[in-house]
């Protein structure tokens, strides 16, 4: 599941409920103090990683009303409530008029320790007398009702309650429904609570303040599980020499007390050899140092905040993996003790996971350099009205001209060139295979450095980034490159071409459509190989290598499951997984003579000389 909105009302200094929508990167901007942070707590609080306090509740709202409230979408397709009989949440009307899954949490902060006190799911649900509670019921009530109201169960299984509900809702003239709060922390709701945790996503918070020691929780967590999965590796030889130790011990500490019972027989009858066995676990103690063997602890303040994010987002990983579900990376200020090209590389680390299907990133930022750099329509600007309450606005020019004036953001006049192309995977592709074409000595510009120096600024085609909004709307005319996909296969005419004549007519810009489907067919096998060996493929200009590279891993991954009987939501991860990969990993293996095998026509290179001409100029 991937979280698509939070709602919070009566935490810290949000009195009045507040909305605001969360895509895969999301980057909220505002004045210090204004909420950014206790929109990350909150949410720490919701996902159970955090606990409330006191200071939390706000200081005149309704203190037995604090409510957070999240929606989800990319839900599972079916759920087993009970009997190991599928259901899913539409069968159950547990979404809401949006058909997503809208949960509330709420929280009495007038106790001394602020106490949950509901969990609901806000939902188009049946609210027709004698069908409006079923979810409630246990199997013994739900067979009573059914005989109420005269509905048969002689066809269906009356052991399993989901089957129940199902004819009782089926046999309705008229379900009447309504948005509503069900109870999910109440009979037999409990239930689904417990599946839908399954699938809800892992929430790891990084905060700008926190400690940053080798010996802190955050990095001994993860060591602390490397320890354990070794140590089950070695349990039984481990235990064997447990055993030989006590045996040992054992035998001298009998021996002993026979001996001191010919000394001082009273002494000895209270003695008895008692053997604990050891906690493997905490035998072994894991301090992490550079090759100069410095501690961490002993490290530069942006250093150790560089490893300890790394570790947080290993530990949220495999959280994630042992739960199977999406993770949530909240980020407060990344950007502290982080020199200029830090921050940058920071930057690009959270859009590659971004782009990850089971990532989402939420970052808070003071800082242009991040701030100008993102794509316009992930920022959320926050700010406070003169009567104190919050608002968040996003997604139109008025919050480009609050954020810019919020961060500093500039026109930049060492930009040279704009380069527009069709997503962030793509720019991964250019920066990675120029980077390895100039540095094998060609005569084409290193995107990746260019676009380090600032000199270069990439931008997904349907959407801006604040760098670019900024400097257009200050009327800094610079060179601009587009490059489109193809998609259709000649003769067909490519769907953007009226698009790309367009932009070639006006002075200073260059437009290409790529000769083959799509980026990715200029990838070579070889190079796909060497980042997953076992996929062994060939393609055509015109093949969909993603699709054709996921279908190679899931069939080589021992899944039960042929491709074809996969649902669609679930080809899409997984094409989506691969197109990361593909384009942040295998380029870095390309070659020119790989290039020259797979790009015959000379494609890459001169779009990347078409760049290096109008830096030139």
């Amino acid at each position: 599941m991937k979280l698509s909105r939070v709602r919070i009302r009566n935490f810290r200094c949000y009195k009045q409920e507040v909305s605001v929508d969360l895509g895969d990167l999301t980057v909220f901007v505002g004045k210090n103090d204004v909420g950014k942070s206790a929109i990350l707590d909150a949410l720490a609080v919701f996902f159970d990683e955090a606990k409330l306090d006191n200071g939390d509740v706000s200081v005149s709202g309704d203190k037995k009303d604090l409510r957070i409230i999240c929606e989800f979408d990319d839900l599972p397709e079916e759920l087993v409530i009970d009997a190991n009989y599928p259901t899913s949440l539409s069968a159950e009307y547990l979404l809401n008029p949006e058909g997503r899954l809208e949960i509330h949490k709420v929280y009495n902060g007038a106790l001394q320790t602020p106490k949950l006190t509901g969990i609901y799911a806000y939902a188009m649900h049946p609210t027709v007398d004698g069908r409006d509670d079923l979810l409630q019921l246990r199997n013994s009530e739900l067979k009573a009702r059914a005989a109420d109201l005269g509905v048969e169960l002689n066809d269906v299984d009356s052991k399993i309650n989901t089957r129940i509900r199902r004819e009782l809702w089926k046999t309705a003239d008229e379900l009447e429904l309504r948005p509503v709060l069900i109870p999910l922390d109440q009979e037999t709701a409990k239930k689904i609570w417990v599946q839908l945790n399954k699938y809800m996503p892992s929430f790891a918070l990084f905060k700008a303040d926190r400690a940053s020691t080798d010996q802190d929780e955050e990095i001994q967590d993860p060591m602390k599980t490397a320890i354990r999965e070794a140590i089950k590796a070695k349990e039984d030889e481990l235990n064997a020499i447990a055993r030989y130790v006590e045996e040992e011990v054992k035998a001298i500490a009998t021996a002993t007390v026979k001996k001191l019972r010919e000394m001082d027989p009273t002494l000895a009858s209270e003695l008895n050899p008692r053997f604990t066995s050891p906690r493997w676990a905490n035998i072994f103690k894991v301090s992490l140092t550079g090759d100069d063997e410095i501690p961490i602890n002993k490290r530069g303040s942006g250093v150790r905040r560089l490893i300890l994010l790394n570790f947080l987002r290993a530990k949220a990983e495999q959280k994630a993996k042992d739960r199977a579900s999406n993770v949530i990376y909240a980020v407060e200020e990344p950007e502290t003790s982080q020199h200029p090209n830090n921050q940058r590389m920071l930057l690009k680390a959270f859009h590659q996971l971004a782009e990850h299907p089971d990532c989402q990133v939420i970052l808070t930022t003071h800082t242009p350099t991040l701030g100008r750099l993102v794509p316009a329509d992930t920022l959320r600007y926050i700010y406070s009205d003169d009567n104190g309450d919050r608002h968040i606005i996003h997604g139109d020019e008025a919050t480009y001209q609050l954020v810019a004036k919020a961060l500093g953001v500039l026109p930049d006049h060492d930009v040279k060139v704009f380069i527009g192309v069709e997503g962030g995977n793509d720019i991964n592709f250019f920066r990675n295979i120029s980077h390895v074409l100039s540095s094998n000595g060609e005569d084409v510009p290193d995107l990746s450095k260019l676009e380090d120096e600032g000199k270069i600024v990439f931008f997904p085609l349907g959407g801006s980034n604040l760098a670019l909004w900024v400097s257009r709307l200050s009327g800094l005319n610079r060179p601009e490159v587009y490059i489109f996909d193809r998609d259709e296969a000649p003769p067909k005419r490519s769907k953007y071409q009226d698009v790309v004549d367009e932009i070639n007519n006006r002075p200073g810009c260059k437009a290409f459509v790529t000769g083959k489907m799509e980026i990715e067919n200029y990838l070579h096998p070889s190079a796909i190989k060497q980042v997953r060996p076992n996929v062994d493929i060939t393609f055509g200009d015109f093949d969909d290598v993603p699709a054709l590279v996921a279908q190679a891993i899931h069939e080589n991954s021992g899944s039960p499951n042929r491709w074809e009987d996969l649902s669609d939501d679930a080809k899409r991860k997984k094409i989506s997984r691969a197109k990361v990969w593909l384009n942040s990993q295998a380029t870095l293996f390309m070659t020119p003579d790989l290039l020259d095998e797979i790009d015959t026509d000379n494609d890459l290179r001169g779009w990347l000389r078409t760049i290096g001409q109008l830096l030139k100029e």
